[in-house]
């Protein structure tokens, strides 16, 4: 809480600021009511009794203004543990200071997995008739339920889980699935031990550092301790030893996977459930690129027999629609999926949910039910198609040249093997000589090191184009 000093007090401070009055004082308020932090105000009637350590502490603020100004607040150190910046800003980074050094250079990007072709006018038609009916009496809206509005609730239900055995009432409409990642992190606090595929999207490890719910980062594995990095390789078929993986209370496990673009089998999901079930875990399960599927791969957990009082799943918008942008997408939590206590799980995350978030947009909220219609779907599917004819351009390009690869067939990725090389070198050598920006595979964890991910969201000009100058550099 804050003090108020009194006026020989704040003459001291004012001093300590090289200010002669209060008048001169500016920015530090009126010379009647200015409010100091607790520490200042007692170190300087501290100061007045003669104390050295007071002494001390007058001198400390004297010497903070002749630097740079700090609080008294300690850095949470678990967000001390991170190494360097997330990877999506740190390529961002080293594109603009390619950029800078050749102004010249038409960058084409492979990189962060960001659409790029025009939402559908099915969908943005109505958005814009949502965002209009705002300027009248009846068509405006105010704050809408934090679980999503239940006709959005009920077409994701009976969309994507209709014969799944999940309710409406089981599905919460969120902003992403990303923001949702970090809703259930708070939600399971920092008393759990977790595990996520190796490689994997970086924010199921980085949310968990940040929750602390790890250790420290030990650079000789590139690993965080107290995490289980369950290492998915083309030599394990992309699927984990799982009777070698210990016990944890929480597994990330997305398909198809970000970044190999493998989507897991029936048989390999149903291993996973039983794995899960019989250690008593909870699977956070990723569909962001279930749509994408076209071949048998189960496109959601809840087909897996035993799931439902196992598992949650979240999915997005994002690579279906284009929504990337627009921000929407959703979680479902079974009312079957229970803590070891008895408490319902769906409880808490309404909870969180309820305190922490205000609902999505009642715009986006409306371009997502224009997806689900029978229109919607349709132009959905032409998106991810044309996506999809971009990955098979990419994998046959690198192909043609004698590299391994992986994915592009149930994903907009395509996952590149450069053997004995670092995956930053890789990156690097390309955007260099190629002017192309792709992934580099260490990114998502020790698993992804020789490997970079090349990203099938671009113009077919630009993916044309990069297959053009990939081909020149590596023939």
């Amino acid at each position: 809480m804050a003090s108020i000093a009194t006026s020989a007090e704040r003459a001291v401070v004012l001093q300590s600021h090289g200010l002669r009055s209060a008048a001169a004082a500016g920015s530090l308020g009126s010379s009647s009511s200015h409010v100091f932090s607790p520490l200042k105000v007692a170190s300087l009637r501290a100061a007045r009794t003669g104390s050295s350590s007071a002494k001390s502490n007058v001198t400390a603020v004297r010497a903070s203004s002749d630097s740079e100004y700090r609080t008294g607040v300690k850095r949470n150190h678990n967000i001390g543990k991170l190494q360097a910046g997330y990877l999506f800003p740190e390529i961002a980074r080293r594109r603009r200071a390619h950029l800078e050094k050749h102004p010249e250079a038409k960058i084409i990007s492979l990189g962060i997995g960001d659409t790029t072709e025009p939402i559908p006018d099915v969908i943005t038609a109505a958005m814009a008739k949502r965002a209009q009916g705002l300027s009248t009496p009846a068509g405006y809206s105010g704050y809408g339920a934090e679980q999503g509005e239940q006709a959005l609730r009920a077409a994701i239900c009976n969309t994507w889980y209709g014969k799944l055995g999940i309710t409406e009432d089981e599905v919460f409409v969120s902003d992403g699935a990303k923001c949702d990642i970090a809703r259930l992190q708070m939600m399971f606090g920092a008393d759990v031990t977790m595990a996520c595929q190796d490689p994997s999207y970086p924010a199921y490890v980085d949310t968990s550092v940040m929750m602390g719910q790890t250790g420290l980062y030990v650079p000789d594995t590139q690993q965080f301790g107290n995490m289980s990095y369950l290492r998915c390789s083309p030599e394990n078929d992309f699927f984990p030893d799982l009777a070698s993986a210990p016990r944890t209370d929480i597994i990330f496990f997305c398909s198809p996977n970000n970044p190999t673009g493998r989507a897991a089998s029936r048989q390999q999901l149903q291993q996973l459930v039983d794995f899960a079930r019989a250690n008593g875990s909870i699977i956070v399960y990723d569909c962001a690129y279930a749509i994408y599927i076209e071949d048998d791969s189960p496109k959601s957990i809840y087909e897996i027999p035993g799931a439902h009082e196992v598992a949650i799943e979240t999915g997005s918008f994002s690579k279906y629609a284009g929504f990337t942008g627009v921000r929407l997408g959703w979680s479902v939590v079974p009312a079957a999926l229970r803590y070891a206590d008895g408490h319902a799980v769906r409880a808490d995350f309404n909870r969180v949910t309820c305190t922490c978030f205000n609902g999505a947009s009642n715009v986006s909220q409306a371009g997502g039910l224009a997806c689900l219609s029978p229109e919607g779907l349709e132009a959905m599917a032409s998106l991810v198609s044309f996506y999809k004819a971009n990955a098979a351009i990419l994998k046959a390009t690198f192909e043609a040249l004698g590299f391994e690869t992986h994915g592009g067939d149930n994903a907009p990725y395509v996952w590149v093997r450069f053997p004995g090389r670092s995956s930053w070198d890789v990156f690097a050598e390309i955007l260099e000589k190629a002017d192309i920006v792709t992934t580099p595979g260490s990114g998502f964890g020790p698993g992804g090191e020789g490997f970079v991910r090349a990203s099938a969201f671009g113009s077919r000009a630009n993916i044309e184009e990069a297959a053009r100058r990939i081909t020149k550099l590596y023939s």
